[in-house]
């Protein structure tokens, strides 16, 4: 008799109801965020040509995506603001009466049930593009923290549930926190973009946030894609200023940079599946070179195994509706 073999991986392939009960990682609905694009006026729905099914929207209509997003199951929204007014030092972004600001009190009021994060940053309120106050066309650091976390302060006041600086100033999330702890908001939780790459995949991001550096680039102050330790480090550096989460970004390229920071911290853990992931993905679904709808959930699937456990993504309402399936 032939010999054939005793253990056979196969056996628990066979159907889709075995391999759903031996399947080792799971996504939920309530893992995915939705970044939003926010700016002034009422009944605005502008399409970002490079990132098919994403706009910039007022807030009446930013609350008819929310509420889809809701319904699906989706954990939270994500918020960019793009202002009318830009100068030197951003000034629009702590403004009460700003787009994120309206944006906040809205979904507070008539979606409560979403987790609103709100970005903190500069680059979409200067009108040089970069994430700081400039000296001498260079970003200086401590000039930009006071303003970061008067930003994040004026987020938090209209009701924002988490506060996201993603500017990679150092220093900036000690600066956020007593700012909040200052202002009797010691509740309202930081999620640090703590491990942010000077990536070429947030090129389409740049059209829907409208903050394209006028001169020069971001590499002097996010993280060069070579290095890995330095990482860890900036995690490290993050929790100890008071972080609640950390963030690595982007997601997909970025997947073992997860995976070592998911073996080092304890802490809530997201990535961000960024505008080129998505861009890819779209583009060659719509070249038919790829099954659009599998592809959005294998790489949904690679970064939640790869350890996250939040997952900023513009395909989460799609994916929650698969998901829900």
């Amino acid at each position: 008799m032939p010999s054939f073999p005793i253990t056979r991986p196969r056996r628990l392939r066979r159907t889709e109801a075995l391999r759903r009960l031996v399947r080792e990682t799971h996504l939920v609905p309530g893992q995915l965020v939705l970044p939003l694009f926010v700016r002034a006026g009422t009944g605005v729905r502008q399409p970002v040509d490079a990132m098919p099914g994403v706009d910039q929207t007022s807030v009446d209509e930013l609350l008819r995506d929310a509420e889809r997003a809701a319904r699906a199951g989706v954990g939270g929204v994500l918020l960019f603001g793009i202002p009318d007014h830009k100068d030197e030092t951003g000034s629009s972004a702590w403004d009460d009466a700003g787009p994120v600001q309206q944006a906040v009190r809205a979904l507070k009021r008539d979606v409560p049930d979403l987790v609103v994060i709100t970005d903190v940053c500069l680059c979409e309120y200067t009108d040089h593009g970069h994430c700081g106050v400039l000296v001498d066309g260079d970003v200086d650091n401590d000039a930009t923290l006071e303003l970061l976390a008067r930003e994040a302060l004026s987020h938090a006041r209209a009701g924002a549930d988490i506060i996201a600086p993603s500017d990679m100033m150092d220093g900036r999330v000690a600066a956020i926190r007593r700012a909040l702890d200052e202002d009797r908001l010691t509740h309202v939780p930081i999620l640090s973009y703590a491990a942010k790459y000077a990536s070429v995949f947030y090129g389409p991001f740049r059209e829907a946030a409208e903050s394209t550096p006028r001169v020069g680039d971001r590499r002097g102050y996010q993280m060069d894609p070579a290095n890995a330790d330095e990482a860890l480090r900036e995690v490290r550096l993050d929790l100890d200023e008071g972080a609640d989460a950390v963030m690595v970004k982007p997601a997909g390229p970025y997947l073992d940079i997860i995976a070592r920071v998911k073996r080092e911290v304890t802490c809530p853990l997201a990535a961000y599946q960024v505008s080129g992931e998505f861009a890819m993905i779209k583009a060659v679904a719509e070249r038919g070179w790829l099954d659009g709808e599998r592809a959005m959930m294998e790489s949904l699937l690679a970064i939640r195994r790869a350890g996250a456990d939040i997952i900023i993504t513009y395909f989460a309402i799609d994916a929650a509706d698969r998901l829900g399936r």
